[in-house]
């Protein structure tokens, strides 16, 4: 997590742009912890996704939200609990509902504590930016799926399962056929696995691919990763195809007892040489580490 020491995870919300009717996206500018945010709105209200790292990245996308609703009535989502996505929630009290799937409202109560304080000591201007943070509560919280109805637009929010977190959830436009994943897919990146034993155990490999695997054969439009350029299908596809690499390297290795140390060595070997362009890749190592914990022994 080197590189967040250099750089301010500040949103700015004046690159914001229509990526279908009525649905403004706040692009990430290719920034380390700052999230794609989504602004969907109906007829009679308006749906934020995500709020970005700390209050006052919050306060910036809450104005754009208020200014495009014009009266309409505004709710909040968001993807997963990890302070870039979720942290910034305590702002839109008063404001906006905040809705949420069960497993990540327990995420928020039971981990939310912990991930602040190692957030913020990835580097002084995370730190600055989670100045004044609190660990949001949801106002509403649904058990698998709901269907929230923005005004001749409905909106589904959807719990997928043990994936990246254990509360991971997408939302989909139907109309627009937009997908929103959070940190379930991100491009140029190899995907971020917050293994922490014992501390955080929750992601699962194997159930991240089974959810990349549903979300592709849905064939979305138009995906909006939680970090990382908009793309169509692809993107999913792109995500399913890298874990079932990570998954198979790592199986082959762990199948002939290979100790931990050199199955970790050498599959980061093949996975770098096979993406060189690639970023994160500090997250390779706890990735083979989850996929070793998930063998079939």
């Amino acid at each position: 997590m080197a590189d967040h020491q250099l750089l301010d995870p500040v949103v700015e919300t004046t690159g914001a742009y229509e990526l279908a009717r009525d649905l403004l996206l706040v692009p990430d500018r290719a920034v380390p912890l700052v999230p794609n945010i989504g602004i969907v709105g109906g007829t009679h209200s308006v749906l934020v996704i995500d709020t970005g790292l700390g209050p006052e990245n919050a306060e910036r996308v809450l104005a754009l939200a208020r200014d495009y609703a014009k009266g309409r009535r505004l709710y909040l989502t968001s993807t997963h609990f990890h302070p870039e996505h979720a942290f910034g929630a305590q702002v839109f009290v008063g404001e906006a509902t905040f809705l949420v799937n069960r497993a990540q409202a327990q995420d928020l109560a039971d981990k939310g504590p912990g991930y602040l304080t190692m957030f913020r000591g990835l580097g002084a201007a995370v730190a600055g930016r989670l100045d004044g943070a609190r660990v949001p509560t949801p106002d509403f919280v649904y058990e698998r799926s709901h269907h929230l109805d923005l005004g001749g637009r409905s909106v589904r929010l959807s719990a997928v399962g043990r994936a990246h977190s254990r509360g991971d959830q997408v939302i989909t436009v139907p109309d627009a056929g937009v997908l929103f994943t959070g940190d379930l897919a991100e491009t140029g990146q190899f995907a971020i696995f917050p293994w922490f034993p014992p501390h955080d155990t929750d992601v699962s490999g194997l159930g991240w691919i089974e959810v990349m695997a549903r979300l592709a054969a849905a064939r979305p439009r138009t995906v909006v990763p939680g970090h990382g350029a908009v793309g169509g299908t692809e993107v999913v596809e792109d995500v399913l195809d890298y874990l079932r690499e990570l998954r198979d390297e790592t199986w082959e290795r762990r199948d002939s007892a290979t100790s931990r140390e050199t199955i970790v060595e050498e599959v980061r070997a093949v996975l770098i040489e096979r993406h060189p362009e690639w970023a994160g890749r500090e997250w390779i190592d706890p990735a083979v580490a989850c996929l070793c914990s998930e063998h079939p022994a």
